[in-house]
């Protein structure tokens, strides 16, 4: 067990949200006014009429603008941090200094070094911290992953993801268009997530090898604004990854799809299949997917794995992954830029 409070308790958890942007809009709060033994106290933002508002909104009792303040004057057991990712470093060392459990929106850091550091200060503390990966929540990722875990898949050969979505101005993308604050452009912002899946999925043997092709624009201080990248694993298994923040088309398009030596499977949408008496046959469980869509469904299950961890009923995930995870994306930005092949 990890700290926290014990499993048998039947107190709410209360926890502040540090950050008021999309993602505490659309996923975090409308997903914690409707999760039991939670309680959010308190909204930290730099813009308080926004803190406000979102406090009002989702009937939260507190606002502030600084998260120090949120700390001083809030009893609380956990945080979510929801912050620009160049924040995340000092806003975890401030939760847990207050010896709060810690939930961070992904990426956990800038850089491999930057989690280095955060893995330091987690080792000192007990408490528990956790990446919201909640891609690996998703009820079609699970059904997959037990599928690959029971070995009906074979051997992972190959895994290919990609996001696309339109994001048409500056406007929208605000500090995530300034490297000093994002750390880079879509393949940090949705290529994490994909690279995180592939190497979950594919068994989580050590990447060796990388080559990536970034647009020009993420040049000195801008960002990418698409990009691709190709991961060889030591055990052979190949990831790639296509992300864009342009992309002309009907929707967002997110998919993954894992070719193994008995079968593949794919992701949004899901599907399986496997050979059986020499012949293709589509295994995919149907009515496993309930209604709830599948972005609030991981994000519920997501809140559900940080509170079972926090009473000490469910593992928590390695944070050492997330070392692995942003040395890949190092080596993808080297890859890119060098114009050359990346050895890990």
């Amino acid at each position: 067990m990890t700290g926290g409070r014990s499993a048998s308790t039947s107190e709410r958890l209360k926890i502040g949200i540090v950050g008021g942007g999309a993602i505490t809009q659309v996923a975090h709060l409308p997903v914690l006014k409707k999760t039991k033994g939670v309680d959010v106290q308190a909204i930290c933002d730099t813009d308080l009429p926004k803190a406000r508002a979102l406090a009002d909104r989702f009937g939260v009792k507190n606002a502030f603008d600084d998260i120090e303040e949120l700390l001083r004057y809030e009893t609380l057991d956990a945080v979510v941090i929801c912050s620009p990712t160049h924040l995340h470093e000092s806003h975890i060392q401030a939760a847990l200094s207050a010896n709060l459990h810690v939930l961070v929106e992904k990426p956990l850091a800038m850089s491999a070094a930057g989690v280095q550091k955060i893995l330091r200060a987690v080792e000192k503390r007990d408490r528990v911290v956790m990446v919201g990966m909640n891609h690996r929540y998703r009820p079609d990722v699970q059904i997959v992953r037990s599928f690959v875990q029971s070995g009906e898949l074979g051997t992972i050969e190959s895994i290919r993801g990609s996001w696309h979505v339109f994001r048409p101005g500056r406007t929208q993308l605000g500090w995530r268009m300034r490297k000093e604050q994002s750390g880079g452009g879509a393949m940090l912002d949705l290529g994490l997530s994909i690279l995180d899946l592939g190497l979950w999925l594919g068994g989580s043997s050590p990447p060796a090898r990388v080559s990536a092709s970034l647009d020009p624009s993420g040049r000195d201080r801008a960002v990418e604004q698409s990009g691709s990248a190709f991961v060889v694993c030591e055990n052979g298994t190949s990831i790639f990854v296509d992300v864009t923040w342009r992309h002309l088309g009907e929707g967002e398009r997110f998919g993954v799809g894992i070719r193994g030596s008995k079968g593949t499977a794919g992701i949004n949408p899901l599907n399986v299949w496997k050979e059986l008496h020499g012949v293709a046959v589509d295994v995919s469980p149907t009515g496993s997917v309930g209604r709830e869509n599948a972005f609030t469904a991981s994000y519920r299950a997501e809140w559900a794995h940080f509170q079972a961890a926090i009473a000490g009923e469910a593992k928590i995930p390695a944070l050492q992954e997330h070392l692995t995870l942003h040395k890949v994306v190092d080596a993808i930005y080297r890859s890119a830029f060098d114009g050359r092949d990346v050895t890990l």
